[in-house]
């Protein structure tokens, strides 16, 4: 397995990749499936080019496994942060630590954006496997946001964690 920073070309698989996520886990998500279906490739290949979005991808040869998103804060106050966003591992590659190494790919490339102290991270409070690989990684939480994701009639909690480089 290799995991790499996407590049525009990988705009076509992450976009499958993307899709199958938004079917497969809608509650972790904040975009539905209806809404991301409409963005293009093209969005995609204009993201993986920004300056302060990286999106990390999990290949096991051609197939992207994984994937997971770094942003950084833009503005002078806030540049200090980072949040990680969008982790996800196709069902049929899942407990083999994929998710974990891809957590940990983000961090390490986080630690080398010079100025930044804290890496943040927000998940569905009923997601216990995802909290437990957080809080393994040395993630705390800082906070509960109450009806956060509201899917059909349903409503989903999110809990805010930060993990502090220094």
């Amino acid at each position: 397995m290799e995991i790499r920073l996407l590049e525009p070309e990988d705009a076509e698989v992450y976009r499958t990749l993307r899709l199958e996520a938004l079917l497969n886990s809608p509650e972790a998500f904040v975009i539905s499936y209806e809404e991301e279906l409409s963005n293009s490739v093209d969005i995609f290949k204009v993201r993986f080019q920004a300056d302060n979005a990286f999106t990390f991808g999990a290949f096991e040869g051609d197939n992207l496994i994984g994937v997971v998103t770094l942003t950084r804060e833009t503005k002078k106050k806030m540049d200090h942060r980072t949040t990680v966003f969008a982790l996800y591992v196709t069902p049929y590659k899942r407990s083999r630590g994929i998710g974990k190494q891809l957590m940990i790919h983000a961090v390490d490339f986080a630690k080398t954006l010079e100025g930044v102290e804290q890496v943040g991270i927000s998940v569905v409070t009923r997601n216990d496997t995802a909290k437990s690989l957080y809080y393994a990684l040395g993630y705390v939480p800082y906070g509960t946001r109450k009806r956060a994701v509201k899917l059909g009639d349903n409503y989903f909690d999110e809990e805010h964690m930060v993990m502090y480089l220094k």
